[in-house]
């Protein structure tokens, strides 16, 4: 147990203390804009191109297990938007904001750090590939989903357009594609850049982490609504349990990896939950009480299943398709 605190607390431990920072010292919101931006556009997309450009350049083209990982979540997205279907009298707006909070983990913040700690070095492709297909699925699902929800929205074709910019332009996406060049090329950084880049790597979980709990702390909460617990339901529960069965079924991908998907999967739903809503305008309050929901059950339901992980208590194969 004390291996598992000894994983979980630092990284728990830094949201809390994002947290009681932003519940204590009263600065604006504005204030978080450069560090947002700091961690999205330069400290996360350095850590993604600091290890994946040294990875095995074959390894970047797992496309089966691609396809059991973006599955699992492209499932938890329909079941989570016909619960918002329900819950919202036909809302299609309202029920692709709830569809995201069912589905899209906190996989750019929490992710790397969380998987690297625990699983080591062999998480990196993983954790990226998931990250890569999973933000290419929610980038491109949700605006059509708003423009189906509104009679005043952008043609089809403009919609489409403004999707793939979205997709190809994000910064992870980007520096993903600079990594996978590299590892195919062989090329290295001169040294006084690559000592940048580590410089910057390092400072992405911790920065992140931190601004997550200061993001959550500013955020009000509105209680549980009837949704919710059947939202944070699929997102804490029923995802990683599809993702673990979805990977097992598509092939031995080894511990590393199949474990990656698991935990990856299992992580609480991400800050683009309310970011997508406030540029959309609709559940914006509930929202932030998802994230904030999500984030607190999920120190038991990450914890418990880091320590299942460390006993080796989880076999890494669904029991079904194990030899």
């Amino acid at each position: 147990m004390e291996q598992v605190i000894s994983l979980a607390l630092p990284f728990f431990g830094l949201i809390l203390l994002g947290y009681a920072c932003g519940k204590s010292v009263r600065h604006p919101e504005a204030g978080l804009q450069w560090m947002n931006f700091f961690i999205v556009y330069i400290a996360l997309p350095c850590l993604f191109f600091k290890l994946i450009s040294v990875a095995p350049f074959e390894q970047l083209r797992n496309w089966p297990f691609v396809v059991a990982t973006t599955a699992s979540t492209a499932l938890m997205f329909a079941l989570a938007y016909g619960v918002g279907m329900v819950a919202s009298k036909g809302d299609h707006r309202a029920a692709a904001i709830q569809a995201v909070i069912g589905a899209y983990a906190n996989i750019g913040y929490m992710g790397p750090g969380l998987t690297l700690a625990a699983l080591g070095p062999s998480a990196v492709i993983p954790t990226a590939l998931i990250f890569v297909f999973d933000t290419i699925l929610h980038f491109s699902a949700v605006p059509f989903l708003m423009a189906v929800g509104d009679k005043s929205a952008k043609s089809f074709g403009r919609t489409a357009l403004y999707v793939v910019k979205r997709v190809a332009t994000h910064p992870f996406n980007l520096a993903t594609a600079a990594a996978i060049l590299a590892a195919g090329i062989g090329y290295q950084p001169p040294q006084a850049i690559d000592t940048m880049l580590v410089l910057l790597k390092n400072a992405a979980a911790p920065c992140a982490l931190f601004t997550l709990g200061v993001t959550v702390a500013l955020r009000p909460f509105q209680g549980f609504t009837p949704e919710l617990p059947w939202l944070l339901a699929i997102k804490l529960i029923l995802h990683p349990l599809v993702a673990w069965i979805f990977v097992s079924a598509m092939g031995d991908f080894g511990r590393e990896w199949t474990l990656t998907a698991v935990l990856m999967a299992a992580l609480p739903p991400a800050l683009n939950v309310f970011v997508l809503a406030n540029q959309y305008r609709v559940y914006v309050e509930r929202a932030s009480s998802a994230i904030l929901a999500g984030t607190v059950i999920s120190v038991f339901t990450v914890t418990a299943l880091l320590y299942g992980i460390a006993q080796n208590l989880l076999p890494y194969r669904f029991p079904y398709f194990r030899p």
